[in-house]
């Protein structure tokens, strides 16, 4: 079974430009604006999108990011809703990639089996969850893939030839290098590390491989897009929507209007028209 997130790749790499991936957090700021925001995603120039499920300990995560979470959990977010979500976006959408991206905790809690049958009724596509290495993939790894769901897999500037053979032997759908060491929300400075590491983990997979960490601007949108299969933006999103609304959670501008100017914008940064 081949997935949109496979299919998305084999397409834009037919047509020479790496796949714009962009992060939102599930119930930022509230339900129906995160919806919205959701739905305008691949009207701006998202090819793909990770859906962020809300958790109270974020620990791969920045200030800005562990913001959206808390926001979210405030606003009653829970794994449910964010299904719910999914399921709504797809009464509209039925061909952009979603990947739910997360801890393992809320699924856990949720029940695997439960949150698997549900989730892909729903229109998931692939699931990174960031705290369950390859040693627990009988967890949810190899249930998902059984399911027909993409487990995306993370490298990162450390991980070595040994580590990443074991990563990749039951990775699908692409791999995300993370870009540099720490949490999400610094800036990309290592752009020669970063070609030298992608080449590599090119020489053991044929899967895609994305970057992301530290990726705010059309600039480095484009630069990365010329290495890499595909381009992750996160913390920078994630701080457009915060900076629609005051200290006290008002909104004070259109939040949709905002993530739409911007991940425009980014999209700019790639090859060929929107």
């Amino acid at each position: 079974m081949t997935t949109r997130i496979q299919q998305t790749f084999t397409t834009l790499k037919a047509e020479g430009r790496a796949a714009l991936v962009t992060y939102m957090m599930a119930g930022d700021p509230n339900y129906e604006i995160a919806l919205e925001i959701m739905k305008t995603l691949p009207q701006s120039g998202s090819d793909v999108i990770e859906l962020g499920i809300p958790f109270s300990d974020p620990m791969a995560d920045g200030p800005t990011i562990q913001a959206a979470n808390l926001r979210a959990l405030r606003n009653g977010q829970t794994l449910q809703k964010t299904i719910n979500m999914l399921r709504e976006f797809r009464e509209n959408n039925t061909s952009t990639p979603v990947i739910m991206m997360g801890y393992y905790n809320p699924i856990y809690v949720y029940g695997v089996e439960r949150f698997l049958e549900n989730a892909k009724v729903a229109g998931v596509d692939g699931l990174l969850v960031v705290d369950l290495p390859p040693e627990m993939d009988q967890e949810l790894c190899i249930p998902a893939k059984k399911a027909g769901i993409n487990f995306i897999r993370l490298a990162t500037p450390t991980t070595n030839d040994k580590r990443l053979h074991t990563i990749l032997q039951n990775a699908s759908g692409f791999i995300y290098y993370i870009s540099l060491t720490g949490i999400t929300g610094q800036t990309l400075t290592n752009m020669p590390d970063v070609i030298t590491s992608v080449n590599r983990i090119k020489t053991y997979t044929n899967l895609p491989v994305s970057v992301g960490f530290g990726v705010k601007t059309k600039a480095q949108v484009e630069q990365v897009g010329q290495i890499a299969d595909g381009v992750i933006v996160g913390t920078a999103l994630v701080n457009a929507i915060a900076e629609t609304f005051s200290g006290k959670g008002k909104i004070r501008k259109n939040s949709v209007k905002a993530v739409y100017d911007f991940v425009r914008e980014l999209r700019s940064g790639l090859q060929s028209g929107v």
